[in-house]
């Protein structure tokens, strides 16, 4: 396998002819190939100092600010790009990536079905076109775009972003497809570093490489679990933060809970992957996978000599440098490990922990928000691109057969509720029975939760996150276990709270189940006083448990001979 660095060759020839616009454009490139966004953006500037205007010396520019977090910068360089290129599909995907960042929703997705046009048989294109209209609940051709998708991956032809097909109607057997083509690609890209050997003496160093150390989900998932670690004192907790410090309570948290924070934010990935390697890190867990700000590049260098996915992204990695998947009894079970490259390790609890320190404050009026006093407040807090038109006529069914409900759902980007409401109507529902809240801080998200009376989940992409905020705000949740990892995890938290009659076998039954409580206030209350209960006596949210489970499953593959 060829890992040759074309970098060298160009900067050669480069001092040979440094008039030479073109390859200043190649190195841009491969730099920014590389994750060094200040490298890209300088030969990106080279180049348009050779050849102003230039279409791809503007399109590298603009990535290369895109990466350093310059939304409206690349924004601008991209559509300078677009304008100088008009029939050019690459450049047009870059500028929907970059609007989308800037929250112009919609230019976003006229940027992407313009890629579209230019080259309707490419797949990759089309599944960023699919991806950004489910996220925008425009579901013109979703059947036709998704056949494409799925057609491009069941031939191999194409590799996609695996993140995105997890919310397609998929089998786990078709996402591992999936995520091993997107990571051969990877694998001819990348140089691995030469092989860690194992450290003999002193505790294990067990590092955590994410994009989300603050106010994110992932912090927020794991801030208690690492307090617990630490107190437990048995492992070194190392922290590489992919994302500055956002100087929020929970980056303050996970900073204290940690040995070290190592801050490798807009590091290049090898620097990345060296700092990993230097911290003596024995077991690595990939806390982003295929997620967006992710940098499997860095996991592909193996800078650990174990690596294991686990948390955020809820699939296979299907790449050879993980070695291990980190999950739970119900979420993955032993029917389903045909369809992992990873070797499974199972924690007798479920496999997502919580923070269960956060007190919720007081909710504030249910007619501040627009909701009923009186009626039944069915939610789905998850995010846009999980509402697809099976999960919500489920929703709007149960609407319909149950009078004075409403349905309190989170607003999406662009025209999202907008087409939700249309939708809505078209399923005989009035569309003013559906409630939209804007994106809260946490703490307010979680007072608002108060007022939900059932969480209605959406398939094939659970809740996480939000099914444990609903959970620990005294929300019961509503779920149909699927097939696949994604579509297990509000099940498996279910399963593990002891209230697995949460949990149905089939759409009908959902919807049955949810018309009756909605028709039935006192068995929503008897459901919530259960819901209060079992929070405290089922084990899910011991965090204090979990932290010894944790440790038991890391020591158990650090001393596996994987590598």
């Amino acid at each position: 396998m060829n890992h040759a660095d074309p970098r060298i060759e160009l900067r050669r020839a480069l001092e040979r002819n440094p008039a030479d616009g073109y390859a200043w454009i190649l190195l841009a490139e491969h730099e920014l190939d590389r994750g060094d966004a200040v490298a890209g953006e300088t030969a990106a500037r080279r180049a348009l100092a050779l050849r102003p205007g230039h279409p791809e010396a503007l399109a590298r520019l603009g990535r290369a600010q895109w990466m350093q977090g310059h939304r409206e910068d690349a924004v601008a360089s991209l559509r300078a790009a677009a304008n100088n290129a008009p029939d050019h599909p690459g450049i047009a995907v870059w500028l929907g990536h970059a609007l989308e960042d800037t929250g112009e929703a919609e230019a976003a997705s006229e940027a992407y079905a313009r890629a579209h046009a230019l080259a309707p048989q490419e797949p990759q294109i089309a599944a960023y076109l699919l991806a950004w209209r489910r996220k925008l609940c425009d579901w013109r051709d979703l059947d036709t775009l998704a056949m494409q998708v799925r057609a491009a991956v069941n031939d191999g032809t194409a590799s996609v972003e695996p993140f995105a097909f997890l919310s397609e109607d998929a089998s786990a057997a078709e996402q591992l497809r999936c995520a091993r083509l997107r990571a051969v690609v990877l694998s001819r890209q990348i140089r691995p570093m030469p092989s860690a050997p194992p450290r003999t003496r002193g505790r294990l160093r067990v590092g955590f490489l994410s994009n989300g150390f603050g106010a994110h989900p992932t912090g927020l998932l794991t801030a208690a679990m690492f307090e617990r670690l630490r107190a437990l004192d048995e492992l070194d907790l190392h922290l590489f933060a992919l994302d500055a410090d956002d100087r929020s309570p929970i980056r303050t948290r996970l900073h204290a809970a940690a040995h070290v924070l190592h801050d490798v934010s807009q590091q290049p990935h090898a620097r990345v992957a060296q700092r990993i390697r230097d911290a003596g890190i024995d077991v690595l867990f990939d806390l982003r996978g295929w997620g967006g700000g992710g940098t499997p590049e860095v996991l592909a260098m193996r800078p650990a000599r174990v690596q294991v996915n686990w948390l955020a992204y809820p699939g296979t990695s299907g790449a050879p440098w993980i070695d291990f998947v980190l999950a739970d009894g119900f979420v993955l079970p032993e029917s389903m490990e045909s369809a992992f490259s990873e070797q499974v390790v199972r924690l007798p609890r479920c496999f997502q922990p919580s923070d269960t320190t956060r007190a919720i404050p007081p909710p504030p009026s249910r007619a501040e928000w627009g909701l009923p006093e009186d009626a039944i407040v069915l939610c789905c807090f998850n995010n846009s691109y999980k509402l697809n038109p099976r999960s919500m006529a489920r929703a709007f069914t149960i609407l319909r057969d149950a009078p004075g409900s409403v349905l309190w759902l989170l607003s999406g980007p662009g025209h999202a509720d907008a087409r939700l409401r249309a939708a809505a109507q078209a399923n005989g529902v009035d569309p003013q029975r559906l409630v939209f809240m804007p994106k809260q801080p946490h703490a307010a998200y979680m007072a608002r939760l108060q007022h939900a009376d059932l969480f209605l989940d959406t398939e094939p992409y659970n809740a996480h996150t939000t099914a444990s905020d609903a959970l620990w705000a005294g929300c019961p949740v509503l779920t149909r276990p699927g097939d696949t990892f994604a579509a297990r995890v509000a099940g498996s938290l279910n399963h593990h709270l002891g209230m697995a009659g949460m949990n149905v076998d089939t759409d009908e039954a959902f919807v049955a189940r949810g018309i009756q409580l909605a028709r039935d206030p006192a068995a929503v209350r008897a459901l919530r006083a259960e819901l209060a209960r079992r929070r405290s006596d089922s084990g899910l949210f011991d965090m204090t448990g979990f932290a010894r489970d944790f440790t038991d499953a890391v020591q158990r593959m650090a001393r596996s001979p994987v590598a």
